[in-house]
């Protein structure tokens, strides 16, 4: 029987009135119609498909395709008291088996899987027998060849057509061109799909793209002009770093965020920016899907991004309270070309494609032929190194091979711990005698790993850490100490890229099914970068305007607030030429004295004084200063 969605939405999420567009999409999905959504980030897309099947008997079916973001929807639902299943990796099949047969028996409203999940016989058969409701494909994008998240394995959701006969499908998205949504509603076979689209304009974001021959400067500069919450977004693990020991360094409270810290270390910083301890969280772009903070008052793209899609979904991450916010995106002389080296010339062909996968195969020693089911961790650094790789390349090509379901590639950061203690029982007695303050810990691992005293044990650090109530730092210090003081062998290897091949290795064969696609993926590549680059240059139209008219939203009112629209004309080039000069006729300045002193945009002094050099009137002194010609 059909319950009230108002009440609903006011029960388990506290608000009376549904925003923008949320209340007619529920409606049409209760109505039993496919739909196609489209909205901004923050803009609540999860409400559109989690009332309707809060209202009606059975259970909705959720395809998403990020691990952290599947866990997080249904932890949040769970809190709220609403039954929720994730079927994640490293489930056994016996564990699947049951946790499909809860939502067969279960009376859970929801079950989240990814569409690699879904491509399991076990999985289809279990929800032929479900009372689907509805059936969400989240980030929908990723099923278009053309969108910047593509990922063929979405292309076989269209099956939940044929497994709930009479569930309609919800397609949802944040970022998508026309031609991107032309695909979703194409290859999900929708039925008279009915069309929502909230506007993607985020009036209270301030979009600028500032040209620096200093970034560092400027990213200082802005930090505290705009006080509060930020993020920093950069290309690079090294560059997060970087920038996180540099903004340290200067008074700022920041730390770093990419694919290779420990889940752990992830659940910390995340946790520490979420509660204000931390005001800048420098990170790549591994962070902020599923990451909903109301009051981040700046983004900075401190590096260019790969594609508007990225740009604007990681911008939109600014003033999700409504409240004014920024988004800078930095860019310097260089920046271009490095960008075009890092996204273009890294982009592997057809050919190297197959060399990396024959190479992956040697790699792991699996022979033509044979199908390997566990999950492998890939040294990738040290692969790399084996046959003269280029890493960026590499990692590129990886992803294609995960893209189109030859491999499965996980970027979670993993660490392994064996022990074996060699000190005879005598020995070990008289070490725990006098070492007092890990004894406890040691005779835990003894209890816990029956035969470590005979062979090489794997050991979890968790699970002692939560048998002990010690940390795990404080564990490993201990393991290191058993290692070093001869007692026992202790081993810790680390890695952020497992392997799990997905299909019997058949060399040129697995990769020939999809050749056309890596062409067709390389287009895709260049044209976003060179989108982004437009983007840059763009000194006419409003920064807003500009990004609303590539996702196919037609406007031409202008935002009033972006650094385009609040450009003041650009004085005379001679007024400001005699300015410059009478400046330096008092002492010599550098070019940020001079931009401060006369009050000028960046880009426009640095044209003028290259006049003046060139012209003869001023030079450049021993100190990198500007000044008069002698």
């Amino acid at each position: 029987m059909q319950q009230d969605i108002q009440n609903i939405l006011r029960e388990f999420w506290g608000h009376d009135d549904f925003r923008g567009s949320q209340k007619n999409i529920i409606n049409a999905v209760i109505d039993g119609k496919d739909v196609m959504a489209l909205m901004p980030t923050g803009g609540g897309k999860s409400i559109c498909y989690q009332v309707p099947a809060l209202a009606q008997e059975g259970i909705c079916i959720v395809v998403s395709p990020l691990v952290a973001l599947i866990q997080d929807q249904v932890s949040t639902l769970k809190e709220k008291g609403i039954k929720a299943i994730a079927l994640v990796g490293g489930i056994s099949f016996e564990e699947l088996n049951n946790l499909l047969d809860n939502c067969l028996y279960g009376n859970y409203k929801f079950l989240y899987l990814s569409p690699e999940r879904l491509q399991q016989t076990l999985v289809q058969e279990r929800i032929r027998e479900m009372n689907v409701n509805l059936v969400a494909i989240d980030e929908a994008h990723c099923i278009s060849q053309w969108g910047n998240d593509f990922r063929p394995a979405y292309l076989d959701c269209a099956i939940l057509k044929d497994l709930a006969l009479t569930a309609p499908i919800i397609a949802l998205t944040a970022t998508a061109t026309p031609k991107v949504i032309e695909d979703i509603i194409e290859n999900l076979k929708l039925d008279n799909a009915s069309t929502f689209k909230d506007s993607f304009s985020r009036s209270n974001i301030v979009f600028k793209a500032k040209y620096t021959e200093d970034k560092l400067y400027q990213l200082k500069k802005y930090l505290h002009e705009i006080p509060g919450s930020a993020i920093i977004y950069v290309r690079s693990r090294k560059m997060s770093l970087f920038l996180s020991d540099f903004l340290n360094k200067n008074g700022f409270k920041a730390t770093f965020f990419h694919g290779g810290i420990s889940k752990a270390e992830k659940e910390e910083k995340l946790n520490q920016w979420l509660n204000n301890t931390i005001g800048v969280m420098v990170a790549t772009n591994a962070f902020g899907m599923g990451v909903d903070k109301p009051d981040v008052r700046l983004v900075v793209h401190y590096q260019i991004p790969d594609s508007l899609e990225s740009y604007f979904q990681e911008a939109g991450r600014a003033g999700r309270d409504g409240n004014e916010a920024t988004a800078i995106l930095l860019t310097t002389g260089e920046d271009e070309e490095r960008a075009k080296q890092q996204f273009l010339s890294s982009l592997p062909n057809v050919d190297f494609v197959k060399k990396l996968y024959v190479q992956l195969s040697n790699y792991f020693q699996i022979s033509y032929g044979e199908s390997v089911a566990e999950t492998l961790v890939l040294k990738f650094n040290a692969f790399c190194k084996r046959y003269e790789f280029n890493p960026n390349v590499t990692y590129n090509g990886l992803r294609i091979l995960d893209q189109n379901s030859v491999i499965s590639l996980s970027e979670n950061y993993n660490e392994k711990h064996t022990l074996k203690f060699i000190a005879t029982k005598a020995g070990i007695f008289d070490y725990l005698n006098s070492n007092r303050k890990s004894a406890s810990i040691i005779q835990t691992i003894l209890r816990t790993y029956g035969g470590i005293v005979d062979y090489d044990t794997k050991i979890s650090v968790h699970l002692i850490s939560q048998k002990t109530g010690e940390s795990e730092k404080h564990i490993k210090k201990i393991l290191k100490q058993l290692h070093e003081d001869g007692v026992a062998e202790y081993k810790n290897t680390t890695s952020d890229l497992e392997i799990t091949f997905l299909v019997p290795r058949e060399d040129d064969r697995s990769i020939n099914t999809f050749a056309k696609k890596i062409k067709d993926f390389n287009t895709v590549k260049k044209n976003n970068l060179n989108a982004v680059l437009e983007y840059i240059k763009n000194t006419t139209a409003c920064r807003s305007e500009f990004l609303l008219n590539y996702f196919g939203e037609k406007v031409n009112e202008k935002c009033g607030t972006c650094d385009i629209c609040t450009k003041t004309s650009k004085p005379e080039s001679g007024f400001l030429e005699r300015k410059i000069v009478e400046l330096l006729k008092t002492n010599p300045h550098t070019s940020r004295q001079i931009s401060m002193s006369i009050d000028l945009e960046e880009e426009v002094l640095l044209e003028t004084l290259q006049i003046l050099l060139e012209d003869e009137e001023i030079m450049l002194n021993h100190k990198n200063e500007y000044d008069i010609k002698k």
